[in-house]
């Protein structure tokens, strides 16, 4: 409804023109008011569609009327669909053509009704300041507006996106949550494992306490399973490693495993500590390696080795295959996440079993990891980027229009210079030229008569000499008007010769 009503006041607008100066009082009639009005109609109705084809048509009208391009019934319509033009249409090619075709047109029309190529100039100075200038304008408009519609867009975005991460975050830290739970519920079951271990083989118990702790050790054997197996559903398919860290050093760590009843030993003393993620890693290393000897070889010996190695630590786990017979394993989901916890603080993880059923764990540790290069936001990257576009798009809005009116100027001002040349006559060979010498004589001087006169004397002129035939006016030099050579002739033969202001 609003760009009905937009519609209809241009209209409106756009005729009051046309109505107060094509009727009758003005020189025209009320036909050409008529088809006008109407033509303005049918311009108005197509311009949202086919911005281009109200300025082909307004120029339509207003050429045969004034050879110049400006009408007074038309200049307005000139002016509002220029600018609608660059306002409403995306792209450039068809607006540029049409402008050239304008143009040539134009020249068409000079050289076809024998005119001055100066009413072309005057025609395309009145294209370029009330067609293409609108035009640019318009363009301008539309890419300011299309910068603004990103700006509102991405605040959008960037408010979902916003919520979308808080989600995310929230989900993170349930899952983080679930991993510490693990490590550190795994951990201590893994410790009652070893000590209910260690009871089902004690002689001093009967078989009946024996039984008792080795139904104790199964089933803390199956409740880590269990934990192992709700943590995997409970955490995220993409989820990085825990990083929030147990209250406890190396050394502590290694001391509660032994009170356990873990045959561990600490080769290294005191351990070096680390800095932030590296510390953490550093502890998860060790903790992970003790949980995997007392899950799945109770009763190996385990020797935990923390040696430095220039800006580095490097934290060595040991195992010796258990009393059982059985061999740690060459990885699982613990090892996947310490894997990725080693990863973020800048290290690397390595595990292998060695030749006699054992299994090492080792990691490479930095002192200080390097603070990761913040990445730009995405939204703040799209908006860079539309404002790149838009820039490029209003630079290809504007320089084009100006390099095609600058090639038009430059047109214009070798086209005025080669007419001056035709009708510039040397001073050397004015200076030849003698009363009484016919036309072949002055033809025969060193470059002879210009081409071509001037068009009639010029304004302001003196009056010919009378009696004579014919007065012919030549430019004394190339870039001033005045003053001009005169020379007459009577019956073929120059009868006076001048320099006139």
């Amino acid at each position: 409804m609003r760009e009905r009503l937009f519609d209809l006041g241009l209209w409106l607008l756009l005729c009051v023109p046309v109505l107060l100066r094509s009727d009758p009082d003005d020189g025209g009639s009320w036909t050409q008011v008529a088809v006008g009005v109407a033509a303005l109609g049918g311009c108005v109705a197509v311009s949202r569609r086919w911005p281009p084809v109200p300025i082909a048509v307004v120029v339509a009208a207003s050429l045969p009327v004034s050879p110049e391009l400006f009408t007074p019934s038309y200049s307005l319509a000139l002016v509002a669909f220029g600018y609608l033009a660059g306002r409403r249409q995306e792209q450039t090619r068809a607006a540029l053509w049409l402008f050239g075709a304008i143009a040539a047109a134009g020249l068409v029309l000079t050289v076809v009704a024998h005119a001055s190529l100066g009413q072309w100039f005057t025609l395309l100075l009145s294209l370029a300041l009330a067609i293409v200038a609108p035009w640019l304008i318009g363009r301008y408009m539309r890419q300011y507006d299309r910068l603004v519609r990103s700006g509102w867009e991405l605040a959008d975005r960037m408010e979902r996106e916003q919520a979308a991460v808080a989600d995310r975050e929230r989900l993170r830290e349930r899952s983080r949550i679930a991993g510490d739970m693990h490590d550190s519920l795994g951990h201590d079951l893994a410790l009652i494992a070893v000590r209910a271990g260690a009871l089902e083989v004690d002689p001093a118990l009967g078989p009946a306490q024996q039984h008792a702790a080795g139904e104790l050790r199964r089933a803390a054997a199956d409740a880590t399973a269990r934990l192992r197996d709700i943590i995997g559903v409970l955490r995220e398919d993409d989820a990085g490693a825990p990083t929030t860290p147990p209250g406890e050093t190396v050394e502590e760590l290694t001391a509660r495993a032994r009170a356990s009843g873990l045959a561990v030993t600490l080769a290294t003393t005191p351990v070096p500590t680390l800095p932030g993620m590296s510390g953490l890693a550093l502890h998860r290393v060790v903790q992970e390696g003790l949980t995997n000897a007392a899950k799945h070889a109770p009763g190996a010996a385990v020797s935990v080795t923390v040696a430095e190695e220039g800006t580095s630590v490097r934290a060595r786990v040991v195992s010796g295959p258990g009393s059982a017979g059985v061999t740690l394993p060459s990885g699982g989901t613990g090892l996947v996440g310490l894997d990725e916890r080693v990863r973020l603080a800048g290290g690397s993880l390595a595990h292998r079993v060695t030749g006699d059923g054992g299994f090492v764990l080792e990691a490479v540790l930095p002192r200080s990891a390097p603070a990761p290069l913040p990445a730009a936001p995405r939204s703040a990257r799209e908006l860079d980027r539309a404002r790149r576009e838009v820039r490029k798009g209003l630079a290809r809005a504007i320089w084009i229009p100006l390099a095609l009116l600058a090639g038009l100027g430059l047109l214009m001002v070798g086209v005025a210079l080669w007419t001056q040349a035709r009708s510039y006559l040397e001073p050397e060979d004015y200076a030849r030229m003698r009363a009484g010498q016919s036309l072949a004589e002055i033809a025969e001087l060193s470059d002879g008569l210009p081409d071509r006169p001037l068009d009639g004397r010029p304004q302001r002129a003196p009056a010919e000499p009378p009696g004579m035939d014919e007065c012919r006016y030549y430019r004394s030099t190339l870039l001033a008007a005045i003053p001009v050579y005169r020379l007459c002739f009577v019956d073929g033969h120059l009868a006076d010769k001048a320099k006139v202001p």
